[in-house]
C-alpha cells in the first residue's frame, strides 16, 4: 500500500501577515481560493491506496485540518487519519511516529509518501508518475527522496548530489546532501548537472525506515517507540503523552536518517515545484494573478499608478500604489506589510519583533478559528471588546465564567441555544441576553446552519486568562483559551 503522510503545521513567519502561528502557511489560500493544504490533499488522494491519508499536525491545528479536508469532494473523512502533536517538534519524530502507526495499521511493507502541506505543485499528472517511480524503488528497500532540478542558482535551498544510476530504472543514488551554498557554489552546482534541490518529500517502506532509524539514530527510534506506546488510543485522532513526546530529540529526518543510511535514492522530479517560502515566491506563481503591462500583479483590491513589478494583495481595503517599483504590499485588514521583493525573506524578523513585544498579531488574525467556528474582533478598547461569532451546526462553546467582564449576546442570524446561570433558552434573530460577571454561561448551535452573534464584553480586563472553563467537549485546558 501507499499511504501519503502530510506534515501540516508551521510557525507562520515568512508569509506574515497572512500566515500566523495560529493559522500558518498550509491554510493560506491561493488566488483560486484553495489552500496549500487542500492542494496537497488533492495530490495525496491521487496516489493514496483506498483513499487513506495520514496527517501529522499540532493538536491546535486538528480542527483546521479536518474542516479543510471535509470541504474536499474526494476525501472520505473516515479515512483521513490524524496524529496530533502536543507541541512543536522536528520532522524525524513526526515521520518515525508515522511509520510506527502505518506499520501497526497497514503492515510493515506499506509505503509512506511524506508530503509537506505547504508546497505548491501544478503538474499533478507528472507528480503521480514520479511517485510511481519512487514507490518502485521503495518496494526494493531504497529510502527515496524527490530532487527538484534547479532552474537557477539558488542559495535558499539545500542540495543533493546525485550518484550512480540504479540499474535500468533511470534513477540515481544519493551521493551526498549539501547545505545551502554560496552563490558561486550554487552556480557551480547548476552548471554541473549533478545537483538537485532537496524538496523534503520522501518515499519509503515503514519497515525499511524503522530499520534505518535503528541503525542511524537509535535514540530517536527508542523515544518515538515510547511516545507511540503512550498514546491514549491508537485510533484516529491519536494523542500522545506530552512528556513522552517532548522526550524525543528535536532533529530533522535528513540529519537523523537520510544523511547516514545505506541505500538512498533520489528521483529527479518531472513536475514543477515551489516551497512558497517567501512573498517573492508567491509573487512569481503564474496562477497568482495576471500581470499588467508594467508587471504588477494584484490579488484583491488595488489601484496602481506609475508603478512597476509590484505584487499587491488586499483582503478588504483598497490599496493605492503610486510611483513605486519592486514592492510586495500585503494588507490583511489588521496589518500591512510593505517590503522590497528582494528582502522578502526578512519578514520573519518582523514576526520575531512582534513576539518580543507580545503583540497579538504575531499569533492571531482579526478572525480567529476555533473548533466550534470562529470569531472576528470588531473593536478592542480598554473598556470594551466587540466580536462577531460564527458557530457551526451542532457545535457548542465551553461552559465558562469570567471574573472581570460581563457579556452581551445579540443574535444576527439563526437561532442559538443559550445557558445563563441555571436558565436555558433559545435566542432568535434580533434577540439579546446579558451575562453578568461570575455567571456560568454557554452557547450552542442546535440547528443545521451557521449562527451569527455579536458579543459585547464590558469590564476592565479581557485577557484569555479570565476564562474559567468547567466543561469543554474539545478537551481544552481551562483558563488557557480565548473567548469560548
Amino acid at each position: 500500500m501507499l499511504i501519503p503522510v502530510i506534515l501540516s503545521g508551521g510557525a507562520g513567519t515568512r508569509l506574515w501577515p497572512v500566515s500566523r502561528s495560529a493559522y500558518p502557511k498550509p491554510f493560506m489560500r491561493m488566488a483560486d481560493g484553495e489552500s496549500l493544504l487542500y492542494k496537497t490533499l488533492t495530490r495525496a488522494l491521487r496516489v493514496a491506496d483506498g483513499g487513506n491519508v495520514l496527517t501529522v499536525t499540532g493538536r491546535d491545528f486538528y480542527f483546521l485540518n479536518r474542516d479543510e479536508y471535509a470541504r474536499h469532494p474526494d476525501a472520505k473523512i473516515d479515512r483521513m487519519r490524524f496524529l496530533l502533536e502536543p507541541a512543536g517538534r522536528n520532522t524525524a519524530p513526526a515521520i518515525v511516529l508515522a511509520a510506527l502507526y502505518v506499520r501497526e495499521h497497514f503492515g510493515a511493507d506499506a509505503n509512506l509518501l511524506i508530503l509537506a502541506a505547504d508546497h505548491l505543485i501544478a503538474d499533478v499528472d507528472s507528480f503521480v508518475a514520479d511517485v510511481a517511480r519512487a514507490q518502485g524503488l521503495a518496494q526494493e528497500g531504497w529510502l527515496v527522496t524527490f530532487g527538484i532540478p534547479p532552474q537557477h542558482p539558488d542559495t535558499g535551498f539545500g542540495y543533493i548530489r546525485q550518484g550512480a544510476q540504479i540499474g535500468e530504472s533511470g534513477q540515481r543514488e544519493i551521493a551526498a546532501f549539501v547545505e545551502k551554498p554560496s552563490l558561486d557554489k550554487a552556480k557551480e552546482y547548476l552548471a554541473s548537472g549533478d545537483y538537485v534541490w532537496n524538496s523534503g518529500m520522501f518515499c519509503f517502506r515503514a519497515d525499511v525506515l524503522l530499520a534505518a532509524a535503528a541503525q542511524t539514530c537509535p535514540d530517536v527510534l527508542a523515544a518515538a517507540q515510547a511516545c507511540h506506546a503512550s498514546a491514549r488510543t491508537h485510533e484516529s485522532p491519536v494523542e500522545y503523552d506530552k512528556e513522552k513526546f517532548l522526550a524525543q530529540p528535536d532533529i530533522s529526518i535528513d540529519y537523523a536518517v537520510m544523511e547516514r543510511a545505506p541505500r538512498r535514492a533520489v528521483v529527479a522530479a518531472g513536475f514543477d515545484w515551489s516551497d512558497v517560502g517567501s512573498w517573492k515566491a508567491v509573487s512569481e506563481i503564474p496562477s497568482a494573478a495576471e500581470p499588467d503591462a508594467a508587471g504588477n500583479r494584484v490579488v484583491g483590491k488595488a489601484i496602481v499608478v506609475g508603478s512597476e513589478n509590484c505584487y499587491i494583495q488586499s483582503d478588504k481595503r483598497i490599496v493605492a500604489a503610486v510611483g513605486v517599483k519592486d514592492l510586495v504590499i500585503i494588507d490583511t485588514g489588521d496589518a500591512v506589510l510593505v517590503s522590497d521583493r528582494e528582502h522578502a525573506q526578512q519578514v520573519k524578523q518582523v514576526v520575531e519583533q512582534l513576539r518580543d513585544d507580545g503583540h497579538e498579531s504575531a499569533r492571531h488574525h482579526q478572525t480567529v478559528r476555533r473548533p466550534w467556528g470562529s470569531y472576528t474582533i470588531l473593536e478592542d478598547e480598554n473598556d470594551c471588546k466587540v466580536k462577531r461569532l460564527t458557530v457551526k451546526p451542532g457545535q457548542v462553546l465551553s461552559l465558562q465564567l469570567h471574573h472581570r467582564r460581563s457579556e452581551h449576546w445579540t443574535v444576527v442570524y439563526g437561532t442559538a441555544k443559550v445557558r445563563v446561570g441555571d436558565k436555558e433558552f433559545l435566542l432568535k434573530r434580533n434577540e439579546s441576553c446579558y451575562i453578568p460577571v461570575e455567571t456560568l454561561h454557554r452557547l450552542e448551535n442546535p440547528t443545521d446552519t451557521d449562527i451569527h452573534l455579536i458579543e459585547v464584553q464590558c469590564g476592565d480586563y479581557f485577557g484569555e486568562d479570565d476564562i474559567v472553563r468547567l466543561e469543554d467537549k474539545y478537551g481544552r485546558v481551562p483558563a488557557t483559551a480565548s473567548s469560548s
